[in-house]
C-alpha cells in the first residue's frame, strides 16, 4: 500500500498556467482581437462601467485574503488628521507661515502635535499584545497609511518589531503610504466604501484624533453601525477633548432629541495613552468575544 501512487491533488491547471499558456497562440486577426483575450487578463475588459460590481468584489476580497494569510485576527484602528504635524516639525510649520491667517492656523497645529506622540504611544502599547492560542495576531495597527496621526501609529508598531497594516487610498493629489508600514500589509483602494469597510472588519478599538472630513466620516459611520445594532460595541477613544467639543456639540444633539442620552456613552474621552489602553483591557475582561469571532472577522 505504501507504493501506491496518489492521484494529483487537481486535475485543472493553475490560472497561472493558463495565463502562460494564452501568450504563445500564433498572431493571426482573431487572436489579435481584445475579444480574444482571456477575461481576467483583459484590463480594458475589467474597467467597463458594467464590471464595477467586479471591482467592488476584487477590492473586498484582495486584502480579505492577504490579512487572513498574514494571520491577522483583530486590529487596533486609528484615525485622524494627516495635517497635524510631528512635535518636531510643528515650529517649522509655524514659521512658514506668510501672513496672520496663515499664522493662527499653523499656532493650532501645533498646539496638537502632542497627539503625534500619543498615537504613537498607543500604538506601542497595543502591539505589544501576544499572539493567541491557534497563532492569530491581534490588536495589529491599522491606519490609512497617510503622515502624521497614522505614521505615528505605525511608526509606534514598528518601533515594537510588530507588523502593521495601511489602508491606502487614490486621491486627485499623491498620497505615499509613510515609511513605517509593513510592505505586505500596504494597501490601496480605489472605493472609500471598501477601504472603510476594511477598516472596521476586524477591528476591535478604534482611537480617533483631530481631523477633519475624513476623519468625521470614519467616525459618524463607525457610531451609527453601533447605535443601530449593525456591529457589537468596541471601544472607541476620542482623543482631544478640547478640539471635539468646539467643533461638534455632542450634547446639544442630545438636547435637539436627534440623538438619545445613552447615544454618548458610545465612546469614551481620553488623553493619555496608557489610559486608554487600560480601558482597552478592561472592556474585553468584562465583554469577552464569543468564540465564532476569535482569530477572524465577523461575517
Amino acid at each position: 500500500m505504501a507504493d501506491r501512487p496518489f492521484p494529483p491533488h487537481r486535475i485543472f491547471p493553475t490560472s497561472k498556467v493558463d495565463a502562460r499558456a494564452a501568450e504563445h497562440v500564433p498572431s493571426v486577426p482573431q487572436t489579435e482581437s481584445a475579444a480574444y483575450k482571456l477575461a481576467f487578463q483583459d484590463t480594458e475588459f475589467l474597467l467597463r462601467e458594467d464590471l464595477r460590481p467586479v471591482r467592488f468584489q476584487l477590492e473586498l476580497l484582495k486584502p480579505e485574503l492577504l490579512l487572513n494569510e498574514a494571520d491577522i485576527g483583530s486590529t487596533f484602528v486609528f484615525y485622524g488628521s494627516a495635517r497635524i504635524p510631528a512635535p518636531d516639525m510643528a515650529d517649522a510649520l509655524v514659521a512658514a507661515a506668510t501672513n496672520d491667517e496663515q499664522r493662527k492656523i499653523a499656532e493650532r497645529l501645533k498646539a496638537k502635535s502632542h497627539y503625534y506622540e500619543v498615537a504613537h504611544e498607543l500604538a506601542r502599547l497595543a502591539s505589544r499584545c501576544a499572539c493567541d492560542e491557534e497563532g492569530k495576531k491581534h490588536f495589529v495597527v491599522c491606519s490609512g497609511g497617510g503622515p502624521s496621526i497614522m505614521e505615528a501609529a505605525n511608526r509606534g508598531a514598528a518601533e515594537e518589531g510588530r507588523e502593521s497594516i495601511a489602508l491606502n487610498i487614490v486621491l486627485p493629489h499623491e498620497q505615499m503610504p509613510n515609511r513605517y508600514v509593513t510592505p505586505d500589509l500596504s494597501f490601496q483602494f480605489h472605493y472609500f466604501a471598501l477601504r472603510k469597510m476594511h477598516f472596521l472588519l476586524r477591528a476591535r478599538a478604534v482611537a480617533v484624533f483631530p481631523g477633519g472630513y475624513g476623519t468625521f466620516d470614519e467616525m459618524f459611520e463607525l457610531l451609527t453601525l453601533v447605535q443601530t445594532g449593525k456591529v457589537r460595541p468596541l471601544p472607541i477613544l476620542l482623543f482631544g477633548r478640547e478640539y471635539w467639543d468646539r467643533v461638534v456639540n455632542f450634547e446639544a444633539m442630545v438636547e435637539e432629541g436627534v440623538i438619545a442620552p445613552h447615544d454618548l456613552d458610545l465612546f469614551r474621552w481620553f488623553e493619555d495613552a496608557a489610559e486608554a489602553w487600560d480601558y482597552v483591557q478592561r472592556f474585553y475582561e468584562l465583554h469577552p468575544e464569543p468564540a465564532r469571532v476569535q482569530g477572524g472577522p465577523p461575517e
